[in-house]
């Protein structure tokens, strides 16, 4: 083989080997950007995406004397055969108050069913400042045929939501959650796609 020719074997394997590489990098990214994207919002509050916050943090969260509404909003994809609906739609409280919301999920079908809820606030700049410290959205849920449950949610309103000149004049936040049924530890929309 000559010297030319096998320089430029060389050069395509590299070529061959270097776009391998890259193809086997950007599965790699596909696969990564998921998890990336939901720590970007939980860390943002991007897109109404709420904090999660431990008992510990928010029992030094100081109440103000700003009063703000909290409207709850319930929301349950076709494939579950569920009623779900806030105990109270609405709630006024001080801003940096813990409070607690009480939803109640009803098991209509004749078999056991396991939801998972997903859950965002409007407006959209509030969930960098809305704090869940409890959350029947943090698991799973599984209720028997014809089964009530009363679902809570304690929650605060992060009192930095006052100096933020994009967020100082919201007075009123809807946390809003769609119950979906779950498969193998995923919500799957009526037609059995993963959410």
């Amino acid at each position: 083989m000559s010297t030319a020719a096998s320089t430029l074997s060389d050069k395509n394997r590299r070529s061959a080997m270097m776009a391998a590489l890259m193809g086997l990098g950007m599965l790699g990214m596909g696969y990564a950007a998921v998890p990336l994207y939901e720590i970007f919002c939980r860390v943002t509050g991007y897109g109404g995406t709420t904090q999660r916050t431990d008992a510990a943090t928010a029992a030094t969260v100081q109440s103000t004397s700003r009063v703000m509404s909290i409207r709850f909003d319930s929301n349950v994809n076709s494939a579950l055969p569920w009623t779900f609906k806030p105990e109270n739609p609405v709630d006024r409280v001080s801003v940096g108050a813990k409070d607690m919301a009480i939803y109640l999920a009803t098991n209509e079908s004749t078999v056991p069913v396991v939801g998972t809820a997903t859950f965002n606030v409007t407006p959209v700049q509030a969930g960098q400042y809305f704090h869940k410290v409890q959350c029947f959205c943090f698991t799973e849920q599984l209720l028997k045929p014809g089964e009530t449950m009363r679902m809570p949610v304690l929650y605060y309103v992060d009192p930095a939501i006052l100096e933020d000149p994009e967020t100082r004049d919201i007075e009123e936040i809807t946390l809003s959650y769609t119950f979906y049924r779950s498969k193998d530890g995923l919500a799957v929309d009526a037609a059995g796609g993963k959410i």
